[in-house]
């Protein structure tokens, strides 16, 4: 594969990030898979190389030699001398999945890995699936966290459940509003708004820009959650809010991402295709619509204030309720 291969490794790809792996040791298996794919290619043919030999005087019966030249390979590029071709690769990671977590996780490879910084800078929403289970509440949110409190839930009804849906996305839209730091009264910022183009330009915590109940089936639950700048325990910690909200107690038994900006669940690589070829195709695939997406999406905030890198939190300095960036919902 050589060198052909390695130039069509060039972009960002998705893959589908099982639950109980973590990020890392997914981003390893997938360089490993790379590079056995580019050292797997058939070797070029040796070099020739001149070199005079001593042989025996064609046509001459008596035992002389002479110094003919003769066409030799090099074994300077052999596998055995030289070693592997490839023997490492750099993969980045985008917005990151914790090993509970699972789903749409994109990744980067050569200059993909600027095209990562590209997407943070353009503050895609993602999409979540949040399946909540009331009647108990534990210490880290989770379904199989240590158990601190049961309570009844027979009082909740799907029509509670929407309401609190409803003041939760309308306290974060006039968050999102807030964060963007734009002028209301502009014509700008109306055509930005009808279009769905507003981004917050500094750091902020989670916003939520759509958040519906998709199942209720007491005392499971499933929310269908838009946002950006979130953490998964922060959709976790969601879960527990609403719970308390709706005057009982609530965990999250799941957190699975559908989307990831322009990456969908149809677009991530399963484990068995984590290989060169399926990697390879899907980098090709996508290269178009990351272009076009990402040109269109940091076109409005060209020349405004550079936001955080990759490696940098949204907001590391102060919690705040799941529920509202600025209040909790209210009754």
């Amino acid at each position: 594969m050589g060198s052909a291969g390695l130039a069509r490794l060039q972009g960002l790809f998705s893959v589908y990030k099982p639950p109980g792996l973590k990020w890392k040791h997914l981003r390893d298996t997938v360089e490993l898979q790379l590079l056995k794919g580019l050292n797997a290619g058939k070797p070029p043919a040796p070099k020739q190389r001149v070199r005079f030999l001593l042989g025996p005087v064609e046509g001459s019966e008596e035992k002389e030699l002479t110094l003919t030249a003769t066409r030799v390979p090099t074994l300077i590029d052999h596998p055995l001398v030289r070693g592997l071709a490839f023997t490492s690769l750099k993969v980045g990671v985008g917005h990151r999945l914790d090993s509970q977590a699972s789903g749409v996780l994109v990744l980067g490879v050569g200059h993909g890995r600027r095209l990562l910084t590209d997407m943070y800078n353009a503050h895609l929403t993602k999409d979540y699936t949040v399946r909540g289970l009331l009647g108990k509440a534990t210490d880290d949110f989770c379904e199989d966290g240590r158990l601190v409190e049961k309570t009844m839930y027979d009082h909740v009804t799907r029509e509670k459940l929407d309401r609190i849906l409803a003041v939760i996305q309308g306290s974060h839209q006039k968050a999102l509003v807030t964060y963007s730091n734009l002028d209301l009264q502009t014509q700008e910022a109306y055509e930005m708004a009808v279009s769905g183009v507003i981004r917050p330009m500094n750091k902020s915590p989670m916003l939520i820009t759509g958040i519906r109940c998709l199942q209720f089936a007491p005392p499971e639950f499933l929310l269908e959650v838009q946002c950006m700048h979130e953490t998964q325990k922060q959709l976790r910690r969601l879960v527990h809010e609403i719970g308390l909200e709706l005057k009982s107690t609530a965990v999250c038994a799941q957190v699975r991402r559908t989307r990831d900006g322009f990456f969908t669940l149809d677009d991530a690589l399963l484990r068995t295709q984590w290989d060169l070829p399926n990697i390879q195709d899907a980098i090709q695939a996508a290269a178009p619509r990351v272009a076009a997406e990402l040109e269109k999406s940091l076109r409005p905030w060209l020349g405004t204030q550079e936001p955080p890198g990759p490696g940098q939190p949204w907001d590391s300095k102060r919690p705040c309720s799941a529920l509202g960036p600025e209040s909790h919902v209210g009754h």
